[in-house]
């Protein structure tokens, strides 16, 4: 179903489905980058013919996940790195990505537009995420089967911001990056979500010191990830019963260093939701201009 382009009006203040209600914290663990310590690279995810290699070696943390439910409104894209924003969309041709293009893309720029008061938003990547979390080992074409990412990572360092603007945008990159820019994910569930929900890090609480350069390598580029150390003082949050229209923002690169800039995020296993059905949901990708 195609959907009309987001108005200002929909955006609306976050208000709680149970106003009242105060989120629990989830007790699980968070697979982080197991640094081999003799000063070798991560292993590079390889991309292409539809299947995904990620041979990148993982170590268990303990962690406390937090849901910020009855407190949404604390934490801001310029505060903690993250936002959840209420939006209802009519668009539920997720699979059809010539529909995706026309209608969805058109809405989610709309929307990053009128959330932080850019002038200008590109879509450059999507995710849609249907299946289950063992994806990765299923071998040739799991692409068309991706599920949950139980993997610490942040999508572009730095550098890799420079890469997916000039990727997308090669004839403006040089001038683009004259000013200030970011990349803004949103995340919006295809169906509520109980298992394998999204645990977001206050950027606050993640130095610059546990972020490893990574590549993902393609059949034509490659773009630059931080892949993350483990690190007790990581403060973890997530949206329990996450639905729909509520879509979380996640910020993976400002040019503004005044802010947060950048958060670690991860799929974690909700024990207490194992049994409910395998997550759907889709991350678009943004370059923000102001």
């Amino acid at each position: 179903m195609a959907s009309q382009v987001v108005s200002q009006q929909t955006v609306k203040p976050y208000q709680p489905v149970k106003p009242g209600y105060k989120g629990h914290t989830v007790l699980t663990t968070l697979n982080y980058y197991a640094d081999p310590g003799d000063g070798s690279p991560p292993v590079p995810v390889i991309v292409g013919g539809n299947t995904v290699t990620n041979e990148r070696p993982t170590v268990a943390q303990d962690v406390a996940v937090r849901d910020i439910t009855g407190e949404e409104t604390k934490y801001t894209l310029d505060s903690h790195g993250f936002q959840l924003v209420r939006h209802e969309t009519k668009f539920d041709d997720f699979r059809n990505l010539e529909a995706l293009q026309s209608d969805y893309f058109p809405e989610v720029e709309q929307l990053v537009k009128n959330v932080t008061g850019a002038s200008r938003v590109v879509v450059f990547d999507h995710k849609v995420r249907h299946a289950a979390s063992n994806w990765h080992s299923l071998g040739k074409n799991n692409a068309s089967k991706r599920g949950p990412l139980h993997k610490v990572h942040v999508d572009q360092s730095p550098a890799g911001a420079l890469m997916a603007l000039s990727h997308r945008l090669p004839d403006e990159a040089e001038a683009l990056q004259r000013r200030r820019f970011q990349i803004i994910n949103v995340w919006r569930p295809i169906k509520t979500i109980y298992k394998d929900p999204l645990a977001v890090a206050d950027s606050n609480s993640v130095p610059d010191a546990d972020l490893v350069p990574a590549y993902v390598v393609y059949p034509d580029h490659k773009k630059e990830f931080f892949t993350v150390l483990p690190n007790p003082a990581h403060r973890w949050f997530f949206k329990y019963n996450q639905q729909p229209d509520e879509t979380m923002f996640i910020k993976i690169y400002d040019t503004d260093d005044s802010v947060a800039r950048r958060v670690p995020h991860s799929a974690f296993s909700d024990p207490d939701e194992e049994d409910k059905e395998d997550r759907e949901s889709i991350e678009v990708r943004t370059l923000v201009f102001y």
